[in-house]
């Protein structure tokens, strides 16, 4: 009887040592471009592009020679701002209200049309416009229409950024600063991903005209990588990564993990009923 209870009892402290171990076992496809032999790998310049959408914020600055005939395209907004100051005189705190003002340059919104309502020129449609065609447009137009002989037109896209979520390290928004800002970039910009993090099926949202997109991304096959739509990131673009099986696994239903104190008492709580049921059964 002694024989077969310690018999038993030993199967059963193996199986639960497996299960602990097949949980902590090595991490697979953690390393990125796995795939790579060569030193060379296509990218698609155009895809890089970011194309003006309706609802942009766009700041259109018109330089040239003659500076009074560059402010007739270049709207400025004065804002107002109040707040207080405070100093220390004779040993009492002396408060000061004062209202003050800066002079920026107004930005344009891209209304659901896709327009922009410009000084002189009018009503321009710039929706699928990148920022150089837009620049180059404008320049185009008032060169043609003899309002300026020398234009240097600058487009800047304002507020505009991706999100970033799940296993990173450093979660949230960021801006979008420049164009062909690609998928590798914006990672690192979020601390690259955590061990946990899986790198073979990284999600990215995006909105088109005909509804959300959900692109898959696989960031250990760089040939397959570059030459996915959510290669370059675009404005509004959402990543998430994923957790890995093992970081899924670490997570029990009462919220412990494999490196909490409560995990690790309850398989000892655990083992101890197995062994006690099987020392009943064995006694009978």
């Amino acid at each position: 009887m002694k024989r077969t209870y310690y018999l038993l009892r030993h199967i059963a402290i193996a199986a639960i040592l497996g299960i602990v171990l097949t949980g902590c076992k090595t991490p697979q496809d953690v390393t990125y471009f796995q795939d790579v032999t060569q030193t060379v790998v296509p990218v698609s310049s155009e895809k890089g592009q970011i194309k003006i959408e309706p609802f942009d914020k766009l700041s259109i600055v018109i330089k040239s020679k003659d500076p009074a005939l560059s402010e007739l395209f270049n709207l400025t907004v004065n804002t107002m701002r109040v707040g207080q100051s405070a100093n220390i005189q004779g040993g009492s705190i002396h408060t000061r209200t004062y209202v003050g003002g800066y002079e920026g340059m107004s930005n344009y919104t891209v209304n659901q049309a896709g327009d922009i309502d410009f000084p002189v020129l009018g009503n321009i449609h710039v929706s699928g416009m990148t920022r150089g065609e837009l620049a180059e447009f404008i320049k185009g137009d008032l060169i043609g229409k003899n309002l300026v002989k020398d234009p240097v037109v600058s487009v800047e896209f304002i507020n505009m950024g991706f999100s970033v979520l799940g296993e990173v390290r450093i979660p949230g928004k960021f801006e979008l600063n420049k164009d062909k800002l690609n998928i590798l970039e914006a990672l690192s910009l979020a601390g690259d991903l955590d061990i946990q993090g899986r790198r073979d099926n990284v999600s990215l949202l995006r909105e088109e005209q005909d509804g959300l997109h959900i692109y898959r991304v696989d960031l250990t096959n760089l040939t397959e990588l570059t030459q996915s739509p959510a290669y370059f990131v675009k404005q509004g673009d959402i990543i998430y990564v994923e957790p890995n099986d093992i970081r899924k696994r670490q997570t029990t239903n009462n919220g412990n993990n494999l490196l909490s104190t409560g995990f690790w008492v309850s398989v000892a709580s655990l083992l101890t009923s197995v062994v006690t049921t099987i020392g009943v059964f064995v006694v009978k």
